[in-house]
């Protein structure tokens, strides 16, 4: 019972602090492009509180649900931007777009050396056997520091890779969705405007890309994890 409480713990802590990372990235950028709507929203900070407030569901429900239900954590946020100035500025657009997703590499390639420096120290022992259990202390008690320590920088590779590219896909109302609107403005802003007028289209895309998303992001993954083998 202490060691999936533990668990849970260290996923939602690490889901929380990504999740974080990733609006802060989106709210940073924008806010240095000249729109201050996420700024004075608050969602220009590393602090969590502000984006918890602002998608409770998102952030706090549906990740806890999901990891009692499927044993690792789902769930989304979101960083409020003002349309007029992404229509004004479609490059500062598509770079704020992608900058979420390149905020959950950055934490990715953080966890991946630190990962990997622990490895050659032999510290870490390589083991592949789930998303938070890339890496054991063999010798070290369940719920230690140390195994306490391998956990979170399993979650933190497995999570962060997962969110980046699932995150770049460019199905709306996903962020690679709104890099190529940016990028493209006159070849995809007006097929993707069309797309978001549906009803339902947000719901319809989660979908189809989560349907998608094993083909293209699970890859990477393994990839990733075999380099630290």
């Amino acid at each position: 019972m202490f060691d999936d409480i533990a668990r849970l713990f260290i996923w939602f802590v690490v889901f929380v602090f990504s999740t974080t990372f990733h609006e802060f990235g989106h709210a940073a950028v924008a806010y240095w492009g000249g729109d201050r709507t996420a700024y004075e929203g608050g969602q220009v900070s590393l602090d969590p509180v502000p984006h918890m407030r602002r998608e409770p569901f998102g952030m706090v429900i549906v990740p806890i649900l999901s990891f009692m239900l499927g044993g690792w954590m789902i769930g989304w946020a979101s960083a409020p931007y003002d349309p007029r100035w992404a229509r004004r500025n479609p490059g500062k657009y598509a770079l704020m777009s992608a900058s979420g997703p390149a905020a959950n590499f950055v934490l990715a390639g953080l966890a991946f050396i630190l990962i990997s420096i622990l490895l050659g120290l032999d510290v870490f022992s390589f083991y592949g056997g789930a998303l938070d259990q890339i890496v054991v202390v063999q010798d070290a008690a369940a719920g230690s520091p140390l195994s306490a320590l391998t956990m979170a920088l399993s979650v933190m590779l497995s999570l962060n890779i997962i969110l980046g590219v699932f995150n770049l896909m460019p199905i709306p109302p996903l962020d690679g969705a709104a890099v190529l609107e940016g990028s493209f403005p006159e070849q995809a802003g007006g097929f993707y405007q069309k797309m978001r007028s549906s009803p339902g289209f947000a719901i319809l895309g989660i979908i189809v890309a989560w349907k998608v998303f094993p083909y293209l992001g699970l890859p990477v993954l393994r990839t990733v994890i075999l380099a630290l083998s």
